[in-house]
């Protein structure tokens, strides 16, 4: 589908510039989300058809990030999905993280301190000196959240690689605009409801079958098991053998939304929406006077910036005293024009 045709398919009120906190859905997700909630208010739907959406999310994710579905699991949150991975590191390993890292990839490490597990934080651009012979896993954002920043991927894990050390991603702020190999990484875990447009509740993550063998799937229950539908009642323990054994029972509205949103994106193409998004950034950013850059999410400083982009109806972030703006697929020129106007006045 081409991205002039699917623009269609969102009613963004003029002036959204703020799809790093939250996505806003497509028709065929909003419309999903209504059928689903009407059905469950007078008891006429199995709860069977809104899990298969679970299923559709998994293998659609699995096709945007170019990994075998067999790797994915499902959660609820980014902190949840790593957390099996904190809890298999030994104990005095020794974990590299950004200083300005958004804490739901932070915090899973740091809580592993009391048993010995060490977690140095560095400089972002200092991320790739970092990585040395006494790292154990790496862990950072493909974008950072703060400021829009794209880490250099391919060159983290190859230092990480060189020293022997596992690479965990948070690619919240990259899955659903830029493209990506997670299967360079280790694990890759994505929260939907930003990039993805998905309803907030639902999460990816890619898990690597090396790094699964390291992990106990602690939060197991029937979602987990090899045949969930068997798996309700009384024992043995009988998992599935893949990324499925750390799934957690999905919440079904969140997923029923999050799968048309991401075989939407699949179909627009994620290099058609990088484009579109980064050249809104772009335009952005030249009606300030800066210079260009990769990303989506941009970040400037511009005195009384927040009250003047409010007073307009702009709808955009503060971080760290600045203004962050974001750029997705439904936002347009005339969205980018009406916040250079109220930050010019």
């Amino acid at each position: 589908m081409e991205l002039e045709q699917a623009s269609k398919l969102w009613q963004p009120d003029p002036g959204w510039l703020n799809t790093a906190s939250y996505g806003l859905p497509p028709e065929p997700a909003w419309t999903a989300v209504q059928d689903a909630m009407a059905g469950w208010r007078v008891g006429r739907t199995p709860w069977e058809t809104w899990g298969e959406a679970t299923e559709r999310s998994r293998a659609a994710f699995a096709g945007l990030v170019g990994v075998p579905r067999a790797d994915v699991a499902v959660g609820s949150a980014v902190s949840q999905l790593l957390a099996p991975v904190a809890a298999a590191l030994p104990a005095g390993a020794t974990v590299v993280v950004p200083e300005v890292e958004f804490t739901s990839n932070l915090f899973p490490w740091l809580v592993q301190q009391e048993r010995g597990v060490r977690v140095r934080t560095v400089p972002l651009a200092g991320l790739l000196d970092a990585i040395d012979a006494d790292t154990d896993l790496v862990a950072f954002s493909l974008v950072q959240s703060a400021d829009g920043a794209v880490a250099p991927y391919a060159e983290v894990v190859a230092a990480a690689r060189a020293h022997g050390a596992l690479v965990v991603v948070d690619a919240t702020q990259a899955c659903g605009w830029l493209p990506f190999d997670a299967s360079l990484a280790d694990a890759v875990v994505v929260g939907a409801y930003k990039w993805l447009m998905a309803p907030r509740g639902s999460a990816l993550g890619y898990l690597a079958p090396a790094l699964r063998e390291r992990m106990r799937p602690d939060a197991a229950g029937w979602y987990a098991g090899q045949d969930p539908h068997s798996s309700y009642y009384g024992p043995p323990l009988r998992l599935a053998d893949d990324a499925r054994r750390f799934d957690i029972s999905p919440a079904w509205f969140s997923w029923v939304g999050t799968a048309p949103a991401l075989e939407l994106i699949a179909e627009i193409g994620l290099p058609a929406i990088r484009a579109h998004d980064v050249a809104l950034a772009n335009r952005f950013l030249a009606g300030l006077g800066r210079p260009p850059g990769e990303s989506a999410i941009v970040t400037v400083q511009v005195p009384g910036a927040q009250e003047k982009l409010a007073r307009a109806g702009i709808r955009a972030a503060v971080r760290a005293g600045l203004v962050r703006a974001s750029f997705h697929v439904y936002t347009t020129e005339e969205d980018v024009d009406l916040a250079l106007d109220a930050l010019a006045g």
